[in-house]
Formats: structure tokens, sequence, C-alpha cells
């Protein structure tokens, strides 16, 4: 059986507390994208088995968030093993969401081998142990995001006539230390609300709060945001806690004759 795997952008990106956990309560608006997809096949087995084509590849495949996906259904349903491979496709260390993405579609995939008939609701809860942003794969629709990313709220976001462009450059930032030097702020506009705004005045309105601490420290992401708006983009910003960042325009924006790295 075989799925795919499409990743996400943030429609701006509020930290609002840090939570007695040691997590970020945030909030922010997911937007699914498939300009680029992982595909991963899984079938039944005697033992659990992971191969990975591309990407960065632990040496431990229990590390790999597909086979935690798998080792908590298996485990819930006893289920037998299952042969997982995943090509991929969507890059590591963009906030884009791809392994979130792969660990939704595993649990998807095997929901449907085995016949598991889980409802959608349960499915969010598995997916939400995985990571904060998992749940919002299961459904895959605009949401809405509180807590970590994993309280979700559907909601319409119209985009028509709009194309999204994502670049990937080489520069990766880490999760843990972009959340290090971000600075919980509060009370704010709803992100809910703001996007239902003109595109054209999202760049005065919506904010993602990592990119003043990632772009001091990376300044070739300020660079490419600005690139993004020189080239008529009607709204530009970096996805989660980065690298990857993305345009809003009437048409296709490629950057790679301007920087160094891949638009998806």
């Amino acid at each position: 059986m075989t799925g795919k795997s499409n990743f996400k952008i943030n429609l701006g990106l509020y930290v609002t507390e840090k939570r007695p956990d040691g997590f970020h309560n945030l909030e922010t608006v997911f937007y699914p994208v498939d300009n680029l997809c992982d595909t991963i096949e899984i079938e039944p087995a005697d033992e659990v088995t992971f191969e990975m084509v591309g990407g960065d590849f632990t040496t431990d495949p229990e590390k790999n968030l597909c086979v935690k996906a798998f080792r908590i259904l298996q485990k819930t349903y006893l289920l037998p093993g299952a042969s997982i491979r995943l090509d991929k496709k969507i890059p590591s260390g963009a906030g884009l969401g791809g392994g979130s993405a792969d660990a939704a579609t595993v649990l998807k995939l095997t929901n449907e081998l085995f016949n598991l008939q889980i409802s959608n609701s349960l499915m969010k809860e598995y997916a939400a142990s995985l990571g904060s942003d998992c749940a919002f794969f299961i459904d895959n629709v605009p949401s809405y995001a509180t807590g970590k990313g994993e309280l979700l709220t559907p909601i319409n976001v119209n985009l028509a006539g709009k194309v999204i462009s994502v670049f990937k450059p080489k520069v990766s930032v880490s999760t843990a230390e972009a959340y290090a030097h971000v600075t919980p702020l509060p009370g704010r506009p709803n992100l809910r609300d703001l996007t239902k705004e003109p595109i054209e005045r999202w760049k005065y309105l919506i904010v993602n709060d990592f990119e003043k601490s990632v772009f001091q420290k990376f300044p070739v992401l300020a660079d490419i945001k600005n690139k993004y708006y020189a080239l008529g983009a009607d709204y530009a910003s970096m996805s989660g806690s980065g690298s990857a960042l993305f345009a809003i325009a009437d048409k296709p924006i490629q950057l790679c004759p301007y920087f160094s790295g891949i638009d998806l």
C-alpha cells in the first residue's frame, strides 16, 4: 500500500508563552502544500523493517518517526510487523513538517492496511504524541492551531488564483535553538482573523516570531524574503522555525538563479 506525504507552511506564527513542561504554546495557521511529496510504501511482514531513499537517514530505524508511528499502532492493536519504505523528497531542517507528515501517513496507511477502523479524532491523538504538528496532517486541511500546534480548528483561507512558491536554502535551522532564542508574547490580534484580510495586507499584519532571531543568525534568509517581495510576492515569510521560505503571488517565483538552494 502506497501513500503520499505533502508538507505545510505557516501563515504567521506566534509563540505566546513557555509552558511548565518546557514546551511553548503557539498560535499559527497551517496550510498544506503539495509542490513536493514524500512517498511511503507499507506492507505486512513478520517483523518491522525500514528503508529510506534520499534524505538524512539515522543508523537506528527506531528513531525515525515512520517507525515510531507504526510501533504505536502495533502495540495498541497487536499487529504483526511491517515493511516500510520511505522515498524522501521533502527537505529536513526546513520548518515544513516533512517528518510529521510521514508519520501521519504511516498512521493512515496502517489503519487502512489492517482495517483498524480508527476514528480521525483518535488518530489525531496518536499523531500528537509523535510531534506537535503531526496531528495537522491527519485531516490535512487549512487549520488554525494553538497549544503546541496540536489543537486544530479547520478554517477557510482564500488563496484562489494564487501560487505558492517555496525555497529551501542550504542553511538548516535547529528547532530547539530557534525556540531557545524566541521571546514569547501573548495578546496579539488573532491569526485566524488576520488571514481573512486581503493577501496584499498580510505583510503588514502577519508575522512569524522566529524570523527576528533566526534572521539575525542567518542574514541570507532575510535577503531571500526581501527578494521574494522584489519579484512580486503578495506575501512572503519563513515557514515554522525555518529555514525554508515561501511566497504567495500571482505566478511562480524561482530563486535558484539568485541564491544557493532548491525551489520546491
